[in-house]
């Protein structure tokens, strides 16, 4: 074989870690460990807990879901510097994609698919929001964690969501989150960033306040945490990913929250809102889970028709994998669903507290569920009043959620061949919301240099970008 040439001149070397994942699944393979997914034995316990979709009462032709609109983020932090690796610019994004279910039906029936009605039938949108992560500062002389305040309070006010008869900013939105759907949050519940200060609670509105303790500058946006996962050492790209979540959080809160005040009496009872995860807030940001499950229970209340219809899919993780387990080992049928308890819960995460899992984290319920044609997906739901999780096992039983119906429906209407257990919807705001590899990390490390105001690159050469992987 020929090796390739380096623009040296020199051969191509093989990489010092090109054997490493190899070297690693070797060692894990001689390793002594137990993974719950391998080892599918004793499954008559199971029984009781799996319900044949034909006991989860479908809903009638006339009510069925016409249209999916989802929701998926995408973020990346990529290294601006020749030289200075630890110099890190972030970008956080999440796309929205309508789906006219009607159409994408009436086009199966056909012969041949119209291009044309199928463009027609979906319709995007994007957020998009970056900043400097590590390494580099909004100005000189502050502390990364004091750049991460103030750059968020500036995105926040700066970045809107704008979607037909939609216009409001992420700090709208996040005042929204913290009232109801009819009247937004005038201030919001903020703890003092600076160490030593324990002032906690204090209620900041939109142009923010000033602790009464240590006269620090507060931010309406400090309520989301994220300075708390920022260190001076590392990419941050935990704090990152926690921004992305929150975005999509408040983009659901957005749409969801247009059609509920303009379209209450016919979009938003036919509609399926799908977020691309679990209905859940992790880290810092946790506590937002209550806020989300508040608002979304009283926009139900205040909703005489039915809606919003709500879910996330899940597709990764410990549970993911048991899913798909139990889907080849045959102990789920398409069309069955799997009443997640604790019981489940303790088997596949081993939790030393099983009966409280989730309580911290998630505002929808998990269900595992195996579509008419086979894809198996993990499913959170909201129930409509009350607590998916709690100290006490939550509420785990099918019949506490109403929407289940018509979710599965959605669910078997809209398999997606592109991915595996696959959506439609998912894929089209995934389409949208993902930075491409190659091409697109160059353009990222382009536009990140000009905002922090470096050459295109540190020693002056022209920056080529790398051919787009297929």
């Amino acid at each position: 074989m020929m090796p390739y040439r380096q623009i040296t001149g020199s051969p191509e070397r093989a990489s010092r870690t090109s054997h490493a994942q190899a070297a690693v699944r070797a060692a894990a393979d001689r390793a002594v460990f137990h993974v719950p997914a391998e080892h599918i034995r004793d499954i008559a316990w199971l029984g009781p807990r799996v319900v044949p979709r034909g006991q989860v009462a479908r809903p009638e032709q006339a009510s069925r879901l016409s249209s999916v609109i989802a929701i998926d983020g995408s973020q990346m932090a990529v290294p601006v510097r020749d030289g200075l690796p630890s110099v890190r610019y972030g970008y956080a994004q999440a796309a929205a994609a309508y789906l006219d279910l009607d159409a994408l039906e009436a086009q199966r029936r056909e012969r041949f698919v119209d291009p044309v009605a199928l463009h027609e039938a979906v319709n995007t949108a994007l957020v998009s929001l970056d900043l400097p992560t590590a390494g580099a500062y909004t100005r000189e002389g502050i502390s990364i964690q004091q750049s991460w305040r103030e750059a968020v309070d500036r995105l926040f006010a700066a970045k809107r969501i704008e979607v037909n008869r939609l216009d409001q900013s992420l700090l709208d939105l996040l005042f929204r989150l913290h009232g109801t759907p009819a009247h937004p949050a005038t201030s919001v519940p903020v703890n003092c960033p600076r160490q030593g200060c324990n002032s906690r609670r204090l209620q900041v509105g939109r142009r923010g306040g000033t602790c009464p303790g240590c006269r620090t500058r507060l931010y309406a946006t400090d309520v989301l945490r994220l300075h708390d996962e920022v260190l001076e050492e590392g990419s941050n790209q935990a704090a990152l990913g926690r921004l992305m979540q929150t975005v999509e959080l408040l983009v659901l809160i957005g749409l969801s929250t247009l059609l509920w005040d303009q379209a209450r009496a016919d979009l938003l009872p036919s509609t399926l809102f799908i977020l691309d995860g679990p209905l859940a807030m992790y880290g810092p940001s946790a506590k937002l889970r209550a806020r989300a499950l508040e608002y979304f229970q009283a926009m139900t209340h205040t909703a005489p028709h039915g809606g919003p219809y709500l879910c996330g899919v899940e597709k990764s993780g410990a549970m993911a994998d048991y899913a798909r387990a139990l889907a080849r080992h045959d102990v789920l049928s398409p069309g069955d669903l799997l009443t997640v308890d604790d019981k489940v819960i303790s088997v596949v995460t081993q939790a030393d507290n099983p009966r409280a899992y989730g309580a911290e984290t998630y505002w929808g319920r998990k269900f595992i569920y195996r579509s008419l044609d086979g894809r198996v997906l993990v499913l959170t739901v909201p129930p409509p009043r009350g607590a998916p999780y709690d100290d006490h096992g939550g509420q785990p039983e099918p019949s506490a959620y109403p929407t289940l119906s018509a979710v599965l429906d959605v669910i078997d209407r809209t398999g997606s061949s592109m991915f595996q257990d696959g959506l439609i919807p998912v894929a089209l705001a995934h389409g949208t919301a993902a930075y491409p590899i190659g091409v697109g990390t160059d353009v990222l490390r382009l536009v990140a240099r000009r905002k922090l105001g470096l050459p295109a690159s540190a020693t002056g050469e022209r920056v080529t970008p790398r051919p787009q992987a297929s």
